[in-house]
């Protein structure tokens, strides 16, 4: 009897997982991947901008990436909350993300220690990694394609100058998060639809 109850726990749990992973399929809302890349876009033309047509703005514009890291803590605790399930594939991935944002940060602190104009290739190979490995764990197509554009991009800013940099990091921005996270959440407003 007591072998039964664990069978028949282990197949619910294996039917939670299934549903899970078939939830999953959208990844997310898209929300997080909207927001960066909007941002991503922003500040890098703004940046090509101030360097084109000699504008001051008198300030950073690159400090804006903190005001959205705010929005995105809210974002995710409020993901979390929802969520009764939490997969393997979705721990993985947070840990590729908060690598990702390491690293990210070691390059920024190195760029305002050092100069950064010889980076930027860099941050657009570093864009790549984890938009890749998250297309190709959830079998999503526009962030590969968005993760094989930001090294091709990457390789490319070898050989132009860095205003130039600044609009394939823009499109990078646009490839890699912003329209997959329009798609995402097209999807997300869809399967919501379908569920009421």
């Amino acid at each position: 009897m007591e072998q039964n109850k664990m069978t028949e726990q282990e197949s619910l749990r294996l039917i939670g997982e299934m549903i899970g992973k078939v939830k999953r399929s959208y990844i997310t809302k898209g929300i997080a991947s909207i927001v960066w890349g909007v941002l991503i876009i922003v500040c890098s033309l703004l940046t090509w901008v101030q360097l084109q047509y000699h504008v001051d703005f008198g300030f950073d514009v690159w400090l804006l990436v903190f005001a959205a890291i705010i929005p995105q803590i809210y974002f995710s605790v409020k993901e979390k909350k929802e969520r009764k399930f939490i997969g393997h594939d979705e721990q993985t991935m947070s840990y590729v993300w908060s690598a990702f944002g390491i690293c990210i940060f070691i390059l920024s602190f190195y760029n305002s220690r050092f100069g950064g104009e010889e980076t930027t290739s860099l941050f657009m190979m570093l864009y790549g990694v984890p938009t890749f490995i998250t297309g190709g764990i959830f079998t999503f197509r526009p962030m590969i394609l968005g993760g094989v554009i930001c090294w091709g991009l990457s390789v490319v800013s070898l050989f132009t100058s860095f205003a130039t940099d600044m609009l394939f990091l823009a499109a990078c921005g646009l490839f890699a998060w912003l329209i997959p996270g329009v798609i995402l959440w097209q999807r997300y407003l869809k399967q919501k639809a379908g569920n009421v």
